[in-house]
């Protein structure tokens, strides 16, 4: 119990000390868990850093995707991006790294909320070799200015 709760002031202090630009939860099928804890940290005008952790029975997970930021729908609020980056999962006996991808659109409203839909599909490299096309999520985040 006393790991899982310095986990969580770690991934705490961390999202805090890198100053995101949202933070939120995704809900949906990820590293075994079906929620995680979303932040997301600019990385210039069309990148960012979006990154998720996860606790499930035994066991943690981390994200870390680099996404590209696309505007084709005319609207201002509404974004698209897809990008790609590692992922971690450890627990009681396991250690898995590996790569995952996303694919998503999301609405920022007019007040300090964004709200988005994705799919990241992984391949895992270590602990085994697998690829899976799951990973369909939703995401619902405070964003921090506005």
């Amino acid at each position: 119990m006393k790991k899982y709760f310095l986990l969580v002031a770690i991934t705490a202090l961390t999202f805090t000390g890198l100053n995101a630009q949202e933070l939120g939860l995704r809900f949906g099928g990820y590293d075994g868990a079906n929620v995680a804890i979303d932040g997301v940290f600019s990385a210039g005008q069309f990148s960012r850093i979006h990154a998720d952790v996860s606790f499930w029975n035994g066991g943690m997970g981390i994200d870390a995707l680099w996404d590209f930021i696309y505007k084709p729908l005319g609207e201002e609020a509404f974004n698209w991006y897809v990008g790609a980056g590692p992922y971690l999962g450890f627990g009681n006996s396991n250690f898995d790294l590996g790569i995952k991808g996303e694919i998503g659109l999301e609405y920022r409203f007019n007040f300090p909320m964004a709200l988005g839909i994705d799919w990241r599909p992984g391949l895992e490299i270590v602990d085994n070799t697998k690829f899976w096309g799951g990973g369909f999520g939703l995401n619902v985040r405070y964003v921090f200015g506005e």
